[in-house]
């Protein structure tokens, strides 16, 4: 999610942008000279996040850090919630007692028609974890879970786990409200917005899994994952120039370029 997966940009890094991104250029906007990275890579399990990225992020000294890790966890047959967010606790102490700020996401609420929709207990759990350990450690939290706009199919990719263009933006935006930082991003409502996923037509099922499901179980087969030959986008401090917002979705009929 955070590494920017559903939101394409083939200029940039991993050819994604992502919600990062656009809070990055939008901070930049409101307080030129920040400076930013992003560590993210798909398909990385919890203590993979940790071992790979908790060392070289307190390595870079920040201010301000989210944390979003634990739901490809959650999607494996077998996981113990309790032991895997003991490691997640940890990590978010070590931050906090770096000095940085650190943003919590809760897990999404997949609902009842998503492929994951078997994982709500899991996730349930988790966000329980989530709250307490920011509470415990003066954690801000992104509630992931009750972002109920995002239940609309339409903020979502092809491949109905990752966000789509406008789901990235709407996060963005959700982000730069919890730190209270002004923004020009404008979310179109649902109904400007291009079908990407519509579960329950057959034919779309059928693709869905002939391109995505089996791909993703055959790599659960092999131990491989979708990130493993990618490096993080932005492993050193950058600045991202602000840019036009991107609309999210559709000009309406009749709108002048």
């Amino acid at each position: 999610m955070t590494e920017g997966v559903g939101d394409p940009d083939p200029a940039r890094p991993n050819g994604v942008r992502g919600w990062a991104d656009v809070v990055a250029e939008q901070l930049t906007a409101a307080h030129p000279g920040t400076r930013y990275a992003n560590l993210a890579v798909r398909g990385r399990l919890l203590r993979g996040i940790l071992e790979e990225q908790l060392e070289p992020a307190l390595a870079l000294e920040p201010t301000l850090v989210s944390l979003y890790a634990g739901g490809n966890d959650t999607l494996r047959p077998r996981v113990d919630v309790d032991a895997l967010m003991a490691d997640y606790a940890a990590a978010v102490a070590r931050l906090r007692a770096a000095g940085a700020q650190v943003v919590l996401f809760t897990a999404f609420d997949p609902g009842k028609d998503a492929p994951t929709s078997w994982t709500r207990p899991r996730q349930a759990l988790y966000n329980e974890h989530v709250r307490e350990i920011a509470d415990r450690h003066g954690c801000l939290v992104l509630d992931y879970w009750r972002m109920r706009a995002l239940q609309d199919w339409r903020y979502w990719s092809v491949d109905r786990l990752h966000m789509s263009p406008a789901g990235h933006e709407y996060v963005a935006a959700r982000m730069l409200e919890l730190l209270g930082v002004e923004h020009g991003l404008q979310t179109p409502p649902p109904e400007r917005l291009p079908v990407t996923a519509r579960p329950g037509v057959l034919r779309e099922d059928l693709y869905w899994a002939r391109e995505y499901l089996l791909p993703w179980v055959g790599r659960r087969l092999r131990g491989t994952s979708s990130g493993d030959a990618l490096r993080p986008r932005y492993p050193r401090w950058t600045e991202l120039s602000p840019r036009p917002v991107r609309p999210a979705g559709p000009e309406p009929a009749g709108t002048p370029r």
